[in-house]
């Protein structure tokens, strides 16, 4: 337990959700010297951007995107405004407060259905698709008696947030293995809170993220399974979205935005270890555990089938009473 507070206290500053509550912190950062110039140059409306994230191992590529001049090469400078969560970047983008922000499928399925006009832009981190080896897990104490999905059922799960995308793919899960999702009982709390509420058992598991993932079997737990890569293929968590409204009156802006953010996932995805250098500049996450961490796929296109299967999901579970218009949330090509 020493090594397990240790351990969180050095990341007991981040808030592991793209759809928790929060403000935006004010913690920001640029890219390297404006590029005003060239985005005028370009034709673009906007060459000044400010995109909301939240200090997670996901934007990771946003990061390099900006350190390595693939904003500024499309003629975008951008500033990286840090918030706790999507419940703060949503209405900021709506409200034009921020130009693109960052968050989970789920959130912006249900914001959509509530009649927010969100439009995905660009990808985000999508599963590794392995059970036993993705960026997020649904963990256990070696001696709970938790083999299988199936024996969640009946269990006390802790979930960042309730009624979202965690306790959404367990139960689709424990329903596909045969049990009965209804008698899992979610708690929420934070990510930072998981490992040590595991460890009192306050909990019997927890459907982590990392580093959370990481820290948690460092101190003894063990894996179940990885409620991202199962039960949706090829899930994407969360993406980068705009507002109708600036996608129609800012055009090229979202079009360099989006082109930028295909190369900055392409180059996270291929550069592992400039992803693990990157995090110390956003994140608490200490040295000798990032060696350690799994990362998410960083794909170029929005997998659109995984986000439909998602908001079937959502609608099966009563988190919205009918599907949104799909076809207005994902990208148009």
């Amino acid at each position: 337990m020493k090594k397990l507070a240790s351990a969180l206290a050095a990341v007991a500053l981040l808030t592991l959700t793209a759809c928790g509550s929060g403000s935006p912190s004010g913690s920001s950062t640029s890219g390297a010297p404006s590029s005003a110039a060239s985005g005028a140059a370009a034709g673009l409306e906007k060459s000044s951007i400010e995109v909301g994230v939240i200090p997670i191992v996901d934007v990771a590529p946003i990061y390099l995107g900006v350190q390595e001049g693939l904003f500024k090469k499309e003629g975008l400078d951008v500033k990286l405004t840090l918030a706790q969560g999507g419940a703060a970047i949503v209405p900021a983008v709506t409200s034009g407060q921020m130009d693109f922000g960052f968050s989970n499928v789920t959130s912006l399925i249900v914001g959509r259905q509530k009649g927010l006009p969100l439009k995905i832009v660009a990808a985000g981190p999508q599963t590794t698709g392995d059970e036993k080896n993705d960026f997020a897990a649904v963990v256990t104490k070696a001696d709970s008696g938790i083999k299988d999905i199936k024996g969640l059922e009946g269990k006390k799960v802790g979930v960042n947030t309730l009624a979202n995308i965690s306790d959404s793919t367990v139960s689709e899960a424990v329903k596909e293995a045969g049990g009965d999702p209804s008698k899992v009982q979610f708690v929420e709390m934070a990510f930072p809170d998981m490992p040590a509420n595991l460890a009192k058992g306050n909990v019997d598991a927890i459907a982590a993220v990392e580093p959370f993932v990481t820290l948690a079997k460092n101190d003894g737990a063990v894996p179940v399974f990885s409620n991202y890569a199962y039960p949706v293929k090829d899930l994407m968590v969360a993406t980068y979205f705009t507002s109708e409204q600036y996608v129609q009156q800012n055009p090229k802006t979202v079009a360099a935005f989006t082109k930028a953010m295909k190369a900055s996932q392409q180059f996270a995805q291929d550069n592992p270890d400039k992803v693990r250098a990157v995090l110390s500049t956003y994140t608490k996450i200490d040295a000798a555990v990032a060696a350690k961490l799994t990362f998410p796929k960083f794909p170029q296109e929005v997998n659109k089938e995984s986000t439909q299967k998602i908001a079937e999901i959502s609608k099966e579970r009563g988190l919205i009473p009918e599907l949104p218009d799909m076809n207005a949330l994902l990208p148009t090509e």
